[in-house]
């Protein structure tokens, strides 16, 4: 592991005041730390922000106000996020183990890095994401876990969390810190597809703190939950899952939301199936044509192919429980 420094901030501001080339804020710890002892990440500081903000808000116009540094059980165990935006809770509950959840951060979660295999073996293989411009073996190697929608021909690797797929569905707004400020940035455009520079995962600026992250006012017709098709019952990243709000009125969709894991190097909003969806009847029908014009665009690889079909069926049956949970 390469030497580093430690400083625990007291204040967003401090965090911010130490930040610089080669610092990493620090959250849970649950990636980054095991990035560190892999060397794959090699800060020159650490700036502990655990104890930033941590509190969750309910605010006067329905929406609710989720410090950067809560745990993400108490945001899962929390009573208004479970009544309103079940599909979080759910997230939060199918991603790692207990132990895990209790000591990960919120950021934390949001800034995660891939779990790709390649990206991991430093030692063995080539990775555009970790070392730009060195090659993606990947790429015709093992690629049953990859990505099969926006992928590049520079990385096919995917987003591992669960917690983000909910947020993304959600309308989630991240509020920020930086050195010109504060700012507000739609959740949907946090992180990136890979395009020819995959080692960049997110489009914060250099030294921006996630200072919050807020959940919109949730319309009290519609219905929501989070489902995750995995390898086994426990402590294992989606190979597809679906976060979905449904909001039914005369049996017409009125709104709905929709985004993919464990296809993308971002979670995915499905806005083609959205947009097919607003006004249609809430059919199974219906259902079904959205999600397979969705999953039109993608391109699987040698390995994971089964996950097209996989997506189109998962989309397809939590609408589908989503509609007969309305009537």
């Amino acid at each position: 592991m390469t030497p580093f420094t430690y400083h625990r901030a007291t204040t967003a501001d401090e965090a911010l005041r130490q930040a610089g080339g080669g610092v990493r804020y620090l959250g849970g710890g649950t990636n980054l730390v095991d990035l560190m002892r892999e060397n794959i990440e090699r800060p020159s500081a650490l700036i502990d922000v655990t104890g930033l903000r941590t509190d969750i808000v309910e605010q006067s116009d329905g929406s609710i106000l989720i410090g950067a540094a809560a745990r993400n059980t108490a945001v899962a165990e929390h009573r208004a996020i479970r009544e309103r935006y079940p599909l979080l809770s759910r997230a939060i509950v199918a991603g790692a183990s207990a132990q895990i959840r209790n000591m990960a951060t919120v950021a934390g979660n949001v800034l995660q890095r891939t779990r790709c295999l390649y990206f991991y073996d430093q030692d063995g293989t080539q990775c555009n994401k970790r070392i730009p411009g060195t090659g993606c073996d990947a790429i015709g190697g093992f690629t049953r876990n990859h990505a099969i929608l926006g992928a590049s021909d520079d990385c096919i690797a995917t987003h591992p969390s669960d917690m983000c797929v909910a947020l993304a569905a959600l309308d989630a707004i991240v509020h920020l810190l930086g050195p010109n400020g504060e700012r507000q940035i739609a959740f949907a455009d946090v992180h990136r597809l890979p395009g020819d520079r995959p080692d960049i995962d997110t489009n914060l600026h250099e030294g921006e703190l996630i200072t919050a992250i807020e959940l919109p006012a949730a319309s009290p017709t519609a219905r929501s939950t989070y489902r995750k098709v995995r390898d086994r019952a426990s402590y294992a990243f989606a190979l597809v899952s679906v976060a979905a709000v449904l909001d039914v009125e005369q049996g017409h969709v009125r709104d709905v939301r929709l985004a993919l894991g464990g296809v993308a190097h971002k979670p995915w909003r499905a806005e083609r199936a959205e947009a097919l969806l607003r006004g249609s009847p809430a059919t199974i029908d219906a259902f079904t044509k959205a999600a397979s014009e969705e999953l039109a665009q993608a391109r699987p690889l040698r390995d994971n192919g089964f996950k097209v079909e996989l997506a189109r069926r998962t989309m397809t049956a939590v609408l589908t429980q989503l509609m007969e949970d309305k009537a």
